[in-house]
């Protein structure tokens, strides 16, 4: 899929081997003794006594994170270079390097505008095969920016300006092999974050759908589901939230078929897609509601999942499906109080027109589960602030009922850095959203906002193998990371690649 994203931010990366000769700006690594003792085959002995005695003078540390920049008249061989040294001392042994953040970490230092070269030589090892590919995608990411907008903001100078980045490693071959499969990772986070980024003046659900279709391109079977096709099915939960805006919803189905079989039963992806949220008749605040616009990056992480495993051809049957919405306030909005009659024939009572998430997935969770009986569901939505009073902007909010699925999504999630934190679910939590009216109402009130919305959904899953995941604080407007600078982080994507890689054939 093509993004609408300006793409010249992202650098060329290439790999060389160690005993290269290293060009233009030279990165280098090092720990509390120094650098690398390999780094002098690569630097000459008198480049690197030079960079030792300037480590020495500086009482440089080799904490991580820490950088030191040596003015560009250092001279190696005769030839007057701009120096980094880059920390990457750890606490205690038994903390994983992250590669991926060191990348990260490299690429804000990087002089705007000038190719660089990386010595991939830590402390006692040479950068492996799996982590200088990890490096080069932190570099990557690192680099995203989304400015289409921005016609008439003057870039500093060198910003825009496309840099060449050559990293040297000890097997250029076959890092250069692993790194096919990471620009895969790469082109669906960068997906995601350009869909969670647009305006929902351009990003409306006919649009979303129509940028989801571009997946065919990969070998995605895509099947969208229009007003008419959905009111067939029954979906009234979903067509409710969206019957005040003069934006008509959609389901968009998607389908790689990667696995021996093709009648093996598909791991599924859910995303919610409510393109602008502005609570409708039960209207949000004025202050932040701009934000609103990222109410659907569960879709939008899906869709990059699906461009991602495309790409890089996952040898697994795979379905997203994303349900695409906006809720606006007019006359012909659903009120507080209305009763609805979801696609499972159970029937809803609006308590509160702001609690739309979870009717949007309601309905497409019983599709999917209906229609492709798949091994397990997953759904991602920006569903409840309550998970970010809970757990902040640091992980997403796990519910499941399935304690393998859990596990294996928590291990994902600790390998990928998109961290996740279980959170309870169980039959005490019913009695709060149970309705007088209706088989159950959509809002349970303050207390336990995340935890009785997953509830909620666990009545449309049909006792399938589920897991949802409350990304409302990691998704958008969370913390700026080494890997993204952006608004939109494109949480997900990592995560379910990861997930998914663990059920290949």
């Amino acid at each position: 899929m093509t993004s609408n994203a300006k793409t010249s931010h992202s650098p060329k990366i290439s790999f060389a081997a160690l005993d290269d000769s290293p060009e233009a700006v030279l990165v280098l690594f090092a720990d509390k003794d120094g650098l690398a003792p390999a780094t002098s085959a690569a630097l000459g002995a008198e480049g690197f006594t030079r960079i030792a005695a300037a480590l020495a003078a500086e009482s440089f540390k080799g904490k991580a994170g820490q950088a030191l920049v040596l003015p560009a008249e250092t001279v190696f061989g005769g030839t007057p270079r701009h120096v980094i040294i880059i920390g990457v001392a750890q606490e205690d042994d038994k903390t994983p390097r992250d590669a991926l953040k060191l990348g990260g970490q490299v690429f804000t230092r990087l002089p705007k505008g000038r190719d660089a070269s990386i010595l991939a030589l830590l402390p006692g090892l040479a950068l492996p095969t799996g982590e200088a590919a990890e490096m080069a995608l932190g570099l990557k990411l690192a680099a995203y920016r989304f400015d289409q907008y921005q016609t008439r903001k003057k870039p500093e100078d060198g910003e825009n300006k496309p840099i060449h980045i050559t990293l040297h490693v000890e097997n250029p071959a076959a890092v250069k092999k692993d790194m096919k499969a990471r620009e895969a990772v790469y082109e669906g986070v960068v997906l995601a974050r350009d869909l969670v980024n647009e305006p929902a003046n351009v990003l409306t659900p006919s649009e979303f759908a129509r940028r989801a279709e571009a997946l065919e391109k990969l070998g995605v079977e895509i099947e969208v589901l229009d007003e008419k096709a959905l009111k067939k099915l029954g979906m009234r939960a979903l067509l409710g939230v969206g019957q005040g805006s003069a934006e008509e919803s959609r389901v968009v189905i998607m389908r790689w078929q990667g696995g021996k079989d093709e009648k093996e039963a598909p791991l599924a992806f859910i995303g919610k897609g409510v393109v602008f949220d502005t609570g409708g008749i039960s209207i949000k605040p004025a202050g932040g509601m701009e934000d609103m616009k990222g109410d659907m990056a569960g879709a939008a992480a899906v869709v990059g999942l699906m461009h991602t495993l495309a790409s890089r051809k996952a040898k697994v049957n795979v379905l997203g499906a994303i349900g695409l919405v906006e809720n606006m306030p007019d006359g012909k909005a659903q009120r507080p109080g209305d009763i609805v009659t979801s696609m499972s024939g159970q029937t809803i009572e609006i308590i509160n027109t702001d609690a739309e998430g979870r009717l949007v997935l309601a309905d497409v969770l019983w599709h999917v589960k209906q229609a492709y009986n798949p091994k397990f569901m997953v759904n991602l939505a920006t569903l409840t602030g309550a998970i970010v009073v809970a757990l902040g902007n640091h992980h997403a909010g796990l519910f499941s009922n399935n304690d393998a699925l859990a596990q294996n999504l928590t291990k994902a999630g600790q390998e990928s850095g998109e961290w996740l934190w279980r959170m309870p679910l169980g039959p005490l939590y019913d009695k709060d959203i149970d309705s007088k009216f209706a088989d159950v109402k959509n809002s349970g009130g303050r207390n336990a906002g995340a935890i009785t919305a997953a509830q909620f959904l666990q009545r449309f899953v049909d006792g399938c193998p589920w897991a949802h995941l409350d990304i409302a604080g990691t998704a958008m407007g969370s913390p700026q990371t080494e890997i993204n600078k952006s608004w939109a982080s494109g949480f997900g994507v990592r995560l379910l690649d990861r997930l998914v890689a663990g059920y290949e054939g």
